[in-house]
């Protein structure tokens, strides 16, 4: 395994690289989820705050204002809620006494009730008023009184919200809606500038409650907590703030407790990748920039600092690669090798059948090559394109003629773009195997013995016919009915049972053999003959299969 010393080296376009990897970036985030905190006509304010300029991820946590949940009305009650002045209680006697009335606790908290008198009932938690009442009342009617109270409903309040938020001011809801609730009627945290980790409840004049919305987003932890009139929600400024891109789950920008943290605390927010093998880290220090290259082990310790960019990177290359078989071979089809390993180290590790396996025709499909072939057959349709719709035209006649061409050839490139290349790489001739080394993702192909020829393309009757050894590739033909109208009988392909393809029909054909008869262009609508035949051929050796 390489070390990490030998991959310490900073790419040069690296710093770039972290702006940019993250494509929802803080304005583009912003601008997706404006809509539904806008009245008609109505301008949004984060429109009118300066900017940093940068082209920055979202912060941790900047989805909890994503919804539309501030629309939504609730009737305040729970068993927590806390009873206020204003109240609604409904009250019931039956039995000795029948009374029904609804009560509304007054300014000094109480509520009244005839031959009882006044009840206080501020603070009260809506679980305990009915036993509450129910006491005070048993107190005076000591026998044959029934009595039963709920709290219809709860006083809306008045909480101001102010800070690092879009939108400061007073808004009005329930005592015991969220903390999320307000800060989404304020347009949510300032992205740019307030804390997602510093929230704080002040009530007259003191702090009462200090939420981090962190330990919301990781864990779902959130106090329960009852608003009070005139309570203020002060969202602080943001701490250290670290840009995180590259091979993590979470590519935001977190927001850091400490001036200068480990890097173990932001991998506990980014969750890397499993692959990650090295970090970079960008940034400034009294000293001047830094830009650092170092193994994930060694990030651990690093120290972080507010407006630090740290991107996760692969940079160790995998030394196990997978290949697989294919034909007549016998054991598992997947092979795990080592970068080194060449065919034959695998081949002696792949039991077969000699009487049932053509081991000296062996082959290999390859992605690399497949897709070079795939390159150069796109650089010859894009040269017969530009040759047929760039020819020009002495005479309408013949400008007609040009279109004609122009037509056909189209057709003829688009399906022949279609067209996948096989990627074969031929390792075998003549009994001989070459020990190449393997790639990841091969296919090695071991073909099945078989008695059998197969003649397909420009042929009346393509078939499979038992092979002959008195028999040329005329008489193979003869027998799947002949040429078609179409085919080239000048040059016949042959393709071998080791995936070699060959146009001297001349040489006798063996068993497996292929005889792929190749459709012929006409000279006398077609100016591109030349062209368009030699692509006939190239896909021929690269996919075996005839085009029209």
């Amino acid at each position: 395994m390489p070390s990490g010393s030998a991959l310490s080296n900073t790419p040069d376009d690296f710093s770039s690289d972290i702006v940019t990897n993250e494509n929802l970036s803080n304005g583009q985030y912003n601008k997706q989820h404006r809509s539904d905190l806008l009245l008609p006509g109505e301008v949004d304010v984060r429109d009118l705050l300066p900017s940093s300029g940068e082209n920055l991820p979202p912060p941790f946590g900047a989805n909890l204002f994503a919804g539309g949940y501030e629309t939504e009305r609730a009737d305040g009650l729970n068993d927590n809620y806390l009873i206020a002045p204003g109240d609604k209680i409904n009250l019931w006697l039956w039995g000795a006494v029948n009374f029904s009335n609804v009560l509304t606790v007054d300014n000094q908290g109480n509520i009244f009730i005839p031959e009882v008198g006044p009840i206080q009932v501020q603070d009260v938690p809506a679980s305990n008023i009915n036993t509450l009442v129910t006491s005070k009342i048993k107190r005076v009617y000591t026998n044959n009184v029934n009595v039963y109270v709920n709290l219809l409903t709860s006083t809306p309040v008045s909480v101001y919200l102010t800070g690092s938020v879009i939108r400061p001011g007073q808004y009005a809801g329930m005592a015991s809606d969220s903390l999320l609730y307000f800060l989404k009627r304020a347009g949510g945290i300032d992205s740019e500038r307030g804390s997602y980790r510093a929230i704080e409840v002040i009530r007259e004049q003191e702090s009462v409650l200090t939420i981090d919305l962190y330990d919301f987003v990781q864990s779902g932890l959130m106090p329960d907590f009852n608003f009070k009139d005139g309570d203020v929600i002060l969202v602080k400024p943001q701490k250290a703030a670290i840009t995180v891109a590259g091979g993590v789950r979470n590519p935001f920008r977190f927001e850091l407790v400490n001036s200068v943290s480990k890097g173990e605390q932001l991998i506990k927010y980014a969750r890397p990748l499993a692959k990650v093998s090295h970090v970079g880290v960008v940034g400034n220090r009294a000293q001047g920039p830094i830009s650092i290259y170092m193994p994930v082990k060694e990030f651990h310790d690093f120290e972080l600092f507010d407006g630090d960019k740290v991107m996760f990177n692969d940079d160790l290359h995998a030394q196990i690669i997978d290949v697989q078989l294919s034909g007549s071979y016998e054991g598992p089809s997947y092979f795990a090798v080592s970068k080194q390993t060449r065919l034959h180290e695998l081949l002696n590790h792949v039991p077969i059948q000699a009487g049932l396996a053509d081991y000296q025709s062996i082959y290999i499909l390859r992605e690399s090559v497949a897709l070079k072939q795939k390159e150069m057959l796109d650089e010859s349709l894009n040269r017969l394109e530009r040759s047929v719709f760039t020819a020009p035209a002495s005479s309408d006649g013949e400008a007609a003629i040009r279109a004609r061409e122009a037509e056909m050839v189209l057709r003829f490139t688009e399906r022949a773009r279609k067209i996948k290349p096989l990627g074969k790489v031929i390792v075998s001739d003549q009994g001989n195997v070459a020990n190449i080394l393997l790639e990841q993702g091969d296919v090695i192909v071991i073909p099945p013995k078989t008695d059998l020829v197969q003649i397909g393309g420009e042929v009346l009757m393509p078939q499979a016919v038992v092979f002959n050894s008195q028999a040329n590739v005329d008489d193979y033909i003869a027998w799947a009915g002949g040429f078609t109208e179409r085919a080239e009988d000048q040059r016949i392909a042959v393709i071998r049972a080791n995936g070699l393809v060959e146009f001297d029909s001349n040489k006798p054909i063996q068993k497996g053999d292929q005889i792929l008869v190749l459709p012929k262009v006409d000279t006398k609508t077609m100016q591109a003959v030349k062209d368009i035949t030699q692509i006939i051929y190239q896909i021929a050796v690269a996919a075996n299969v005839a085009i029209n």
